[in-house]
Formats: C-alpha cells, structure tokens, sequence
C-alpha cells in the first residue's frame, strides 16, 4: 500500500487499557507509509464510572443494565476526548477521515466453549458526537476466525519497527503486558501476553494506599521481595501455557491477589508491593529469554515510566539493550493509540489487521466495524 507524500492522511486513535487510567486520544498522519503524531490528549475517567466500570470486571448483579448505561456513559467520555484533541489543533473533524476506537475492556474471556471478548464505548455514540466515522470493535472478527483477538498491536509493532537484521522485542506494560518478537530476518513475528503489567501493583496501591498507581515504583523500591512469595505467583499455569495467549482481569485481578497472599500475612505491605513488581518483570523477562539471547527490547506503555521496574528488568535481561519506544521515534505513553489509529487506516484500506500466528486465527482479516457518522 504506497499513500501519496503530499495528502495528509488523519485517523484519531482512542485508547482505554486494562488499567483503568484514563482515555487516551491520538490524531495521527499516515501519509509516507509513516506515522505522525500530530497531537494528543489523556482525560481521567470520573470516578462515578470508575466504581462501575470495576463492577463490570467481576460477576456481578444487574450486569446487563449497568453495562447498557455505560457503554454510552463511555461512548460520551471517548466522544470527550476526540473533541478536546481536536479543539487543539487548527484542523475540523472533515479533515478527518476515521477514528479507530479500542473500546474499553470489561471482559476478555476467549478459552471458554464460545470464547468472547467485550468492550463497551458505544460506537454510534462515539460517531454522532464527533460528527466522524468511527471504526471500532477491532477484536472479535479474529475471535470468529478461532483468534484470542489478542493482542491485536503485535501487527503495528511490524509495521513500524521491525527492521532487517536488528532483532527487537517491543514491550508493552499496560495493565497486562505483552511482547512482539521482530526476530529481524524472514522468521515469523511472535506476540502474546506474558501476564500482568500494572494491574496487581495499581490495584494493591489503590487498597493500601488509595493512590491509582506507585509513582516510578518508589513504593516498590522501599521493599523487599520476598523470593517464596514471588515462586508462589509464578507457578500460575498462565505462564506455562503455551502462545498464541491472551489474559486480563480475568485472571489476575484483586481476589487472586487475596488468595496468594493468605499464606504471606507476614510480609510488610512494601515487600507485597516489591514482590508484586518483581511478579511483573520475571514473567517478562522469562518469555523474553526463552525467544532470544541478543537484541533490543523497547518498553511502551505506563510501565516504561516506572523507574524501579526498568532497573530490574534490566538487570533480568542480562544480553538484551534495554530502552524505551522513544529511542525509535515514538512516545511510549501514545503508542497502543496509534496503533489503534492504525487499525482504522488499514480498515480503511481494506488491508489485514491481524497476525494469525500471534492471535492463533485461521487467517489474515480486516478488523472493526463501521459506523458512519452522518
């Protein structure tokens, strides 16, 4: 696909992760056969959808109409952040031509007989508050193809930075964390999800602490791990399993937490914390050995910010150059959303935006649906 030099190409993408923090808005060009990131903008998530949003993510009661009401109350806050992008800039939503909406995640459960993932940001909310086209709901063809429909950036992890003979590995900490293997040669690209990110630390810090997140991981910093503790949460099937595979909240969340600690009550708080962090950069660094012994690993997403976890992590990846996306040209806090804007302009297009031998699917697909805006 060659994209002419002189047109500007616009997708927004929109970003809402496991993590819970906030919306993340990007207004990308993709004219040159590149990305550029023209603006970008965050908003939080109001506490009252918070609250709801973490009842989503567990059985509940009155499920269905509480994720009724917030698919819109979500499509509203995405909505939000287009315009608020936009009001940046000098240009108006004809120059644009999609947005590509992730949705926000309140299950991922794609094992199951009839495997399903769901998002929630109402699309046709998203289209009629913007007045843009938006292309959303990437996942569930390739989970209808026999996918995980995860993770679905692996495909944009190749397109923007694999490069001939320089084997990389792309990290993403999110709340779950996940790695693209560019082995740099004919080789296939290998992704999955190596398991928890940020989820644990954010959420044990929110309960002890009531902060969203451990800032560079001080918190962590001022503990111990404690080496029992962190075998006992590595012996998790989840990361014997074999890839293609994809978790969530599902599996790692709170009420496991609770669970493995029962046997630790004698551990300081800072040393759980320490030992959670731990939790994250072993799970990382033991896939990420086992696919190769030289390279780079560049880190997106809020863990490439989290001091404490880049310091071990690099001392767990002994042979590997350890640095951030930012080192090949691109901001790690706005990469999963212009990967989305991605996934829009290859919708756009017409073109695949799946990896099958990432997410396990029976074939190459264009991802998402349409919603016109008029």
């Amino acid at each position: 696909m060659t994209i002419s030099h002189h047109q500007p190409h616009y997708f927004i993408g929109l970003m809402s992760g496991t993590s819970m923090d906030g919306v993340d808005a990007v207004l990308v060009d993709f004219s040159d056969n590149k990305s550029h990131l023209i603006a970008s903008h965050s908003i939080e998530i109001p506490e009252h959808l918070l609250i709801q949003l973490h009842r989503l993510c567990t059985p509940n009661t009155d499920e269905i109409n509480i994720m009724g009401r917030m698919d819109r109350a979500m499509g509203l806050l995405f909505a939000q952040a287009v315009n608020e992008l936009l009001a940046k800039t000098a240009l108006d939503k004809t120059d644009i031509i999609a947005i590509g909406s992730h949705g926000q995640t309140i299950r991922h459960m794609p094992n199951l007989e009839h495997g399903f993932t769901l998002q929630i940001g109402d699309p046709e909310t998203i289209a009629v508050e913007t007045g843009i086209n938006v292309i959303a709901d990437f996942r569930r063809k390739d989970l209808a193809l026999g996918g995980q429909g995860a993770p679905l950036v692996p495909a944009f992890h190749q397109a923007m930075f694999a490069r001939n003979n320089y084997p990389r590995v792309i990290l993403n900490i999110g709340g779950i964390a996940n790695i693209t293997y560019l082995p740099g040669d004919s080789d296939q690209v290998i992704g999955f999800d190596t398991g928890p990110g940020n989820t644990l630390m954010d959420a044990f810090i929110l309960q002890e602490q009531l902060l969203p997140f451990d800032e560079s991981g001080q918190w962590a910093a001022s503990g111990t791990t404690d080496n029992d503790f962190l075998q006992h949460l590595l012996s998790h099937p989840y990361f014997a399993m074999a890839y293609p595979k994809s978790t969530g909240r599902e599996l790692f969340n709170q009420a496991w937490l609770e669970q493995q600690k029962a046997n630790f009550s004698h551990l300081s708080l800072a040393d759980i914390q320490s030992t959670l962090l731990d939790l994250t950069c072993h799970s990382i660094a033991n896939d990420i050995n086992r696919l190769t012994d030289s390279g780079s690993v560049f880190v997106c997403g809020g863990g490439a910010l989290n001091k404490t976890l880049m310091q071990r992590l690099n001392l767990l990846l002994p042979n590997l150059a350890l640095s951030t996306t930012s080192a090949i040209g691109m901001d790690p806090k706005w990469v999963e959303g212009i990967a989305f804007a991605w996934l829009a302009m290859r919708n756009h297009h017409g073109l695949s935006g799946n990896l099958p031998v990432v997410t396990g699917a029976s074939r190459f697909a264009v991802l998402g649906s349409f919603y016109q805006a008029n």
